[in-house]
């Protein structure tokens, strides 16, 4: 048709923190607005879950493990991509390029020497060979480069597809670590920061007590009851007050953290197992409606997506703790599931990067300024052909 732009097909693709899989998008960045066309998750396999967990701590043999795991997750990836390329009928050359995030396993940002590091396991250059696509990846660390956190990296494209003139909206990523993106009215008014946990610690205190995986609905934190006590040493964390910008994961947020904190509770003091995962609840839920509180006080509109939207008992908390907001998914609000949000604004990234714009928010990271964002790994040979 006369005046229809041609397709731009990009697929982002991202794991995150929860360490529950791949989530990839098929999307459409030939309109004024990224279209997704197609979306598919894949689970990591019990072995490179494992190993990945196990890369969160230091551990012995790690440069020849994590070498093996990031082949593995560029497998896991490759896999994605083929999944989706076939919903769509789509010829895997036809693609534009994949934006793809690679498993955190350590952040530490500035910490050290300065500038710190973050690390995402990910062999781009064998997931470009696999798929014959070009791959954008290594998102994080030109931010981290230019004295910022690398993170979070989503407020840009937030603003991009949730800004609302005339509305105070935040949107709360509520992925293993929860993030915060608060957009003014006004066009260009962007903040945002990691305000604590997100399902890292359900998920993970609900797999040591039940062996299931997460907390289906927030079913098991439902029937527990609050403990004050133990709520009140989980918000003393320094971490939930230090200024933006700032960002987190399991370094700080893990189970070690919370065993060491209910260990300090005398034997009788001690709640129950689900009386835990109901404080952890309300603790997720307290942690990013105080940060709102503090830093964008007028929010009109809270928008959630991540693991943590599908967590009835965890959405309930949040409405109860933010009467006078309207807390909606981002699927309710703008039609994009909830599950798609990141890995949408990881493929927003790679075609930032295409373009040569920054796809950092200096406001937010802590950077001396925009960046493009990513390293380039391109399909196939230049100037010839494959041998």
């Amino acid at each position: 048709m006369p005046g229809t732009a041609a397709p731009l097909q990009i697929v982002g693709l991202m794991s995150g923190t929860s360490l529950d899989g791949v989530d990839g998008v098929l999307a459409d960045f030939g309109g004024p607005a990224p279209r997704v066309l197609a979306h598919a998750h894949q689970p990591y396999g019990a072995d490179l879950r494992r190993e990945l967990l196990l890369l969160n701590k230091p551990g012995p043999d790690e440069i020849h493990r994590t070498a093996l795991a990031a082949n593995g997750v560029a497998l896991a990836y490759a896999g994605v991509v083929k999944t989706l390329a076939d919903m769509n009928g789509v010829d895997r050359r036809q693609l534009r390029a994949l934006g793809a995030h690679g498993q955190t396993v350590r952040h530490r940002p500035l910490e050290f020497d300065g500038v710190g590091y973050t690390v995402q396991v990910l062999n781009g250059a064998l997931l470009a060979e696999l798929t014959g696509v070009d791959v954008v990846c290594d998102m994080r660390s030109r931010d981290l480069a230019a004295a910022g956190q690398g993170a979070p990296l989503v407020p840009a494209f937030h603003a991009a597809v949730f800004f609302r003139p005339g509305r105070h909206t935040a949107v709360l990523n509520l992925g293993g670590i929860a993030n915060l993106t608060l957009l003014g009215p006004t066009d260009g008014q962007v903040s945002g920061f990691d305000c604590g946990p997100g399902n890292v610690l359900l998920d993970g205190w609900c797999e040591r007590h039940t062996g299931q995986p997460l907390d289906r609905d927030g079913r098991w934190s439902a029937e527990g009851r609050v403990h004050e006590g133990l709520l009140g040493q989980l918000l003393d964390e320094p971490f939930l007050l230090r200024s933006p910008p700032k960002s987190t994961g399991r370094d700080l947020f893990s189970l070690d953290w919370l065993d060491a904190r209910l260990q300090a509770m005398s034997t009788g003091e001690r709640p129950a197992a689900r009386d835990v995962q109901a404080t952890l609840a309300e603790y997720t839920a307290r942690a990013a409606c105080e940060a709102l509180h503090r830093h964008a006080p007028r929010t009109d509109a809270l928008l959630i997506c991540g693991g943590g939207a599908y967590n009835s008992d965890l959405m309930r908390r949040l409405a109860r703790l933010r009467p006078q907001t309207e807390v909606r998914t981002t699927h309710q609000s703008h039609g994009v599931p909830v599950d798609q949000v990141e890995a949408l604004a990881f493929a927003w990234l790679a075609h930032a990067h295409l373009q040569g714009r920054a796809g950092n928010v200096p406001a937010v990271t802590g950077a001396r300024g925009a960046r493009v964002l990513g390293c380039l790994h391109p399909a196939g040979c230049v100037g010839g052909r494959d041998g």
